[in-house]
C-alpha cells in the first residue's frame, strides 16, 4: 500500500511542476505543534526560479490538491510547507494498514543485492569485533527482503593466506590432540600463537612455515587434509555461534575458492593496463581522473600529495586482499569462470545490481581502492558498490572493549553471559515462571539486547558497551520494546480475546475502526499516526544502510503506545472505542515484533 508521505510528495510534485531535477520530498514533521509532515520543496526551488520561497509556496499550495487528507496547507518559517491530516484520512489509512500484511511498508522495485558480512577467519575463535559486521549485516539482509529484493548473504571468511603455513608446522610438531578434542579452535588458537612466537625468533621456524604453505599451495594431500580439518572444526563454532543468534548465509565460499582465478585476475590488469611494475611488485597508481582529495591512490604528507599505489601482486609474487576481493568481485558479477577442471555453476554467478561489504572502518581506504580499480579494469560493469563501515566497541572506560585481563572478548562467552544476566533480571522479576520458561525468555532477551546495543547508534560511531544500559527495562533498549510488545499482548490474555479477530479483512473498505466515533481522542490519532510511518521509515533504511532509523522509530512507537495507554482505557472502554483500542493495540503489537525481526531480534510472549 502507498504511503500517506509518498501520496503527498506525488502531488506536491504535480503543483510544483518542472523542478529541473531537483527531487520533491515530504518529511515527518519533527514538532507536531505545526502539523504532521512538511517539505522544504518552496525554498529548494525559490533560487533557480529566482522568487520569494513564501511567494512560491503560496503558489504551489494554491494548485496543491490533497483535500482529501489535509487541512489547507501551511507556510512557516523562510517557506516550509506544513500538512496537517485529516482525522478521516489517518482512519482509512490506519485501517488498510492493520488489514496489510507488510503493515503499510510499500513494495519496491525489485534489485538482487550481495550482502557480503561477518567473515570470520579459519583457525581462530569469534570475538566481540565480529558482532557489528554479523549483526549489522543481518539486519540489512532482513530488511532488503523485506522490501522485496532478491538477498544473497555471503560470508568471505578468512581461510587462506601466509598464516596457514604456521599452522600447518604446529599442528605436525605441537598440536595436543587430546586439546583438541576438547576444544578445538582453543587449541588451534593456542598453537598458532607459539608458532609465530617462534617465527619471530627463528628464521628456521619461518622457513619451515613457509614450506609448509607451499606444499599446500601444490596440492600435497597431507597439508590439504589438515587444511580442510581445521577448516572444518572452525565451521562447526562459526555454525554454533550465528545458530544462537539466529543469522544463515546462503553462501560460504571464502578465500581459498577463488585461489585459482588470482592469476587470471593479475594478468588481466597487467595487461588491460589497470596496474602496472613498481620494484618488482605490480601496482595500481592514480590516473589523474580525480581531485587529489578524492583520490584513493595518492595520500598528503607535509611535503604534498604522493603516491599510494594497490598492491595486487606482491615482489616475491604472491597476492594479497585486493587481488582475492578483485577475483570474488569479478565472479560475483559473472565475468570470470574459474580455472579449474569444475566450471562455474550458474548460481556462482550473482549477477547482482548491488554489492554492499560490511566491515570496520579501518578498511574505508581499502574498498576505496578497490572499487576505483574495479571501475577502471571494468569500465562495463553496472553493479553499484557500497562500503558499509562502522566505528569500533568501546569499554566504559574509553578504551577498546577487552577483557579485565586485556585479552580479546570471545563472541560465545559474551553472549553467555548476555544469557545469564537476563536469566537473573528475568528470574526476580517472574520468579513463579518455570525455569526452562525463565531461560528461553532470557535468550531471547539477552541475544537481543546485545545486538540493539549494537545496531542503535549511528553505525560510523563509536559506541560504549555497558550490561546496565542494554538490559534495562527502561529507555530505548531491546528489553524496553520487547516489554512494551508483551504489556500489549497481555491485554488480550487477561480479556480471553484472540489478537486476529481484531483485524480487519484484507481489502476491506469499512469496519469497526471506520466510523464518526473512531479515533476521536488525541492519544489514538496519534499512535495511528506514528503506525504508518512504519512504512516510511523502513524503505529509507537501505538508503544508507542505516537501521538506527527502525530502532529510533520502535523506540518512538512503544512511547506513543505507552501515551495512549495511559489515556485510553481499552478493555474497560464502551464497544465502539473497544473494538478501535483494541485493534490500535494489536497493530502496534504487530509493528513492534515485525521491526524487531527485521533487526534480528526476537519477541517473547511473555517476560
Amino acid at each position: 500500500m502507498e504511503t500517506i508521505q509518498s501520496i503527498l510528495a506525488s502531488r506536491l510534485a504535480a503543483a510544483a511542476g518542472d523542478t529541473g531535477g531537483i527531487a520533491v520530498t515530504v518529511q515527518s514533521a519533527q514538532d507536531t505543534r505545526f502539523g504532521d509532515y512538511q517539505s522544504n520543496i518552496a525554498m529548494q526551488l525559490a533560487k533557480p526560479r529566482r522568487a520569494n520561497p513564501r511567494q512560491l509556496a503560496m503558489e504551489i499550495i494554491a494548485k496543491l490538491q490533497v483535500d482529501d487528507l489535509c487541512e489547507t496547507p501551511e507556510i512557516a518559517g523562510a517557506g516550509f510547507i506544513n500538512f496537517r491530516l485529516k482525522p478521516a484520512a489517518v482512519i482509512a489509512h490506519f485501517t488498510a494498514l492493520a488489514a496489510d500484511d507488510h503493515l503499510g511498508v510499500p513494495s519496491v522495485p525489485q534489485r538482487r543485492i550481495v550482502i557480503d558480512f561477518s567473515s570470520p577467519n579459519v583457525a581462530k575463535p569469534m570475538h566481540v569485533g565480529h558482532i557489528r559486521s554479523t549483526v549489522l549485516g543481518d539486519a540489512l539482509a532482513r530488511i532488503a527482503r523485506f522490501l522485496g529484493h532478491d538477498v544473497i548473504t555471503d560470508n568471505h571468511i578468512g581461510d587462506w593466506g601466509t598464516q596457514f603455513g604456521m599452522l600447518l608446522v604446529a599442528w605436525k610438531t605441537i598440536l595436543n590432540k587430546d586439546a583438541l578434542d576438547r576444544d578445538p579452535i582453543g587449541e588451534l588458537e593456542r598453537i598458532y600463537k607459539a608458532q609465530n612466537e617462534l617465527c619471530k625468533t627463528d628464521p628456521r621456524q619461518l622457513d619451515a612455515a613457509r614450506g609448509e604453505l607451499v606444499k599446500l599451495q601444490d596440492g600435497n594431500e597431507e597439508n590439504d587434509a589438515i587444511w580442510k580439518e581445521m577448516r572444518r572444526l572452525s565451521q562447526v563454532q562459526f555454525d554454533e555461534i550465528y545458530s544462537r543468534l539466529g543469522i544463515h548465509f546462503d553462501r560460504t565460499y571464502g578465500e581459498s575458492f577463488y585461489r585459482y582465478m588470482l592469476r587470471d585476475v593479475v594478468n588481466e590488469l597487467y595487461h588491460s593496463g589497470t596496474a602496472r611494475e613498481s620494484d618488482g611488485a605490480l601496482c595500481v597508481f592514480s590516473d589523474d581522473s580525480l581531485p587529489e582529495r578524492d583520490d584513493p591512490f595518492l595520500i598528503k604528507d607535509e611535503n604534498g600529495w604522493k603516491p599510494a599505489p594497490a598492491i595486487v601482486r606482491k615482489a616475491d609474487g604472491a597476492s594479497n586482499y585486493t587481488t582475492t576481493d578483485l577475483a570474488t568481485l569479478k565472479l560475483r558479477v559473472g565475468f570470470l569462470p574459474r580455472t579449474t577442471d569444475k566450471p562455474c555453476t550458474t548460481d556462482e554467478f550473482f549477477r547482482p545490481d548491488e554489492i554492499i561489504y560490511v566491515t570496520d572502518g579501518r578498511q574505508q581506504l581499502h574498498f576505496r581502492q578497490l572499487f576505483a580499480i574495479w571501475r577502471r579494469w571494468q569500465p562495463e560493469s553496472t553493479a553499484k558498490l557500497s562500503h558499509v563501515w562502522f566505528g569500533s566497541i568501546m569499554g566504559e572506560d574509553g578504551k577498546p572493549f577487552k577483557t579485565r585481563s586485556g585479552d580479546t572478548v570471545k563472541l560465545g562467552e559474551l553472549l553467555d553471559e548476555a544469557e545469564e544476566r537476563a536469566f537473573t533480571t528475568v528470574t526476580e522479576k517472574s520468579p513463579e515462571m518455570p525455569e526452562a520458561e525463565r531461560r528461553e525468555v532470557a535468550r531471547i532477551v539477552g541475544i537481543g539486547a546485545v545486538k540493539y546495543a549494537d545496531l542503535l547508534p549511528n553505525r560510523q560511531s563509536d559506541y560504549v558497551f555497558s550490561w546496565d544500559k542494554m538490559l534495562s527495562f527502561q529507555g530505548n533498549t531491546a528489553p524496553y520494546l520487547q516489554y512494551s510488545y508483551v504489556r500489549i499482548r497481555s491485554i488480550f490474555r487477561k480479556g480471553g480475546i484472540d489478537p486476529a479477530s481484531v483485524r480487519p479483512a484484507a481489502g476491506a473498505e469499512h469496519s469497526t475502526a471506520n466510523n464518526a466515533a473512531t479515533l476521536a481522542e488525541p492519544g489514538e490519532l496519534s499512535l495511528a499516526k506514528k503506525l504508518a510511518q512504519f512504512g516510511e521509515v523502513v524503505p529509507m533504511i537501505l538508503d544508507d544502510h542505516r537501521p538506527n532509523l527502525l530502532c529510533n522509530y520502535l523506540y518512538e512507537l512503544a512511547g506513543a503506545f505507552h501515551s495512549f495507554f495511559e489515556s485510553c482505557p481499552v478493555l474497560k472502554a464502551v464497544e465502539s472505542a473497544r473494538s478501535t483500542r483494541l485493534l490500535l493495540c494489536d497493530t502496534t503489537a504487530r509493528v513492534l515484533a515485525k521491526g524487531l525481526d527485521l533487526l534480528g531480534i526476537g519477541v517473547p510472549e511473555r517476560m
